[in-house]
């Protein structure tokens, strides 16, 4: 069995055709998906995406890229959090690759978060992208490692990832993997310990190879898997195995 670590179901583009995809989830072995939220106007909606669906969960949380958005406080992000179906927070992070300073906003509100981890009990998704330094940072400050989390759609360098380990993270892989390019991705993907490895699409963003360039989706993650497998020279049974037990082991509220 296949889990999808981070996706966005709730977005028109996959939640229009929801039925399809959950059935090509099914045909490709995708047992379970994690639908993560951007911003809070549209987590209703990805509540209703995800409640009828024993093998879908959400966490709740404002990516760093909205900028023009009504801004969660801890006890709003821990009260929501409450819910059955959510199991992380999230996601969260910096990213200085689309806006430029001052963003210190964006640095408050990645503190929120972190405090929202530590009062809910639950993990942090984070997003990092030019900006590894001052995320790492105010990881340590805030003691994200206290529930750690996942690197989410991870391109970073291995001393990052190391940095990240240490403080109690998982690292997880998308379809980037899988693209001719990214050589030093797949450098880091033999380097990875297995047993802190997930696996995601991000759908419906980064399509893997071959569907490079077309709309992504969960079924689509076990060419990450593939991917993966090859790279370090075993089955990709053991990639699925192991990323699984270790989604359920971090997403510990996740009840098997």
């Amino acid at each position: 069995m296949y889990v999808d670590s981070h996706c966005h179901l709730d977005f028109p583009e996959l939640a229009e055709n929801l039925p399809g995809i959950l059935e090509n989830m099914k045909r490709n072995q995708v047992g379970h998906a994690l639908v993560v939220s951007v911003n809070m106007p549209q987590w209703p909606g990805l509540m209703e995406v995800v409640a009828p669906h024993s093998h879908l969960y959400a966490s709740v949380g404002v990516h760093p890229d909205y900028e023009d958005t009504p801004e969660p406080t801890v006890e709003q992000l821990a009260d929501m959090a409450r819910h059955p179906k959510v199991v992380a927070i999230g996601e969260t992070g910096l990213d200085y690759f689309r806006l430029s300073e001052p963003l210190e906003w964006q640095r408050e509100r990645f503190r929120t978060h972190i405090r929202a981890s530590r009062k809910s009990g639950l993990p942090l998704i984070i997003h990092t992208r030019s900006a590894s330094e001052d995320t790492l940072r105010i990881m340590r400050e805030e003691g994200a490692d206290e529930f750690g989390g996942v690197m989410h759609c991870f391109t970073e360098s291995w001393e990052v990832a190391q940095a990240a380990m240490e403080m109690n993270f998982y690292i997880s892989l998308s379809g980037i993997v899988t693209f001719k390019k990214a050589v030093d991705l797949q450098d880091l993907a033999t380097r990875i310990p297995l047993d802190r490895l997930l696996i995601e699409t991000d759908s419906p963003f980064l399509a893997p190879v071959p569907y490079r360039g077309k709309t992504n989706d969960p079924s689509k993650v076990i060419h990450v898997a593939e991917k993966i497998a090859e790279l370090r020279a075993v089955p990709v049974a053991d990639v699925a195995r192991q990323t699984t037990e270790n989604f359920f082991s971090l997403f510990s509220k996740i009840k098997r």
